[in-house]
């Protein structure tokens, strides 16, 4: 796995930067929040293409999963990707409820990833 690091408004940022899927499993989340945090990393950033399509049907319950993972923690992570593409209800309720909760954030941009993982403005 590949893993971009630098510092952002004082806080230091992973941004995975693989071409391919890294998270299948609930064990590669775990893998990816030990791998981050031996590397010095406080918080996530992780592409939607980084995603198994699993994680995108909640009948898996594999986001629920890696979700917890991060939360158990204590990890901020933003996913970066165009999430209104997604149709299911369930998934958009699931989406709107991690954004309201503010520790793992879906947004569509890096920059919108930096901005609300240091909790700042994001700039015009």
């Amino acid at each position: 796995m590949n893993l971009n690091l630098y510092n952002f408004q004082g806080t230091t940022l992973g941004d995975v930067q693989d071409d391919g899927i890294v998270i299948r499993t609930a064990q590669d989340a775990l893998d990816l929040l030990a791998n981050a945090g031996y590397q010095g990393a406080d918080k996530l950033i992780v592409h939607e293409r980084h995603l198994s399509p699993d994680f995108f049907d909640l009948k898996t319950g594999l986001a629920g999963e890696m979700l917890q993972k991060f939360s158990n923690y204590r990890v901020q992570l933003a996913i970066v990707g165009d999430f209104a593409r997604f149709t299911s209800p369930t998934l958009r309720d699931f989406i709107r409820e991690s954004n309201r909760h503010g520790h793992i954030r879906f947004v569509r941009s890096v920059e919108e990833a930096r901005a609300q993982l240091t909790n700042t403005p994001l700039a015009d």
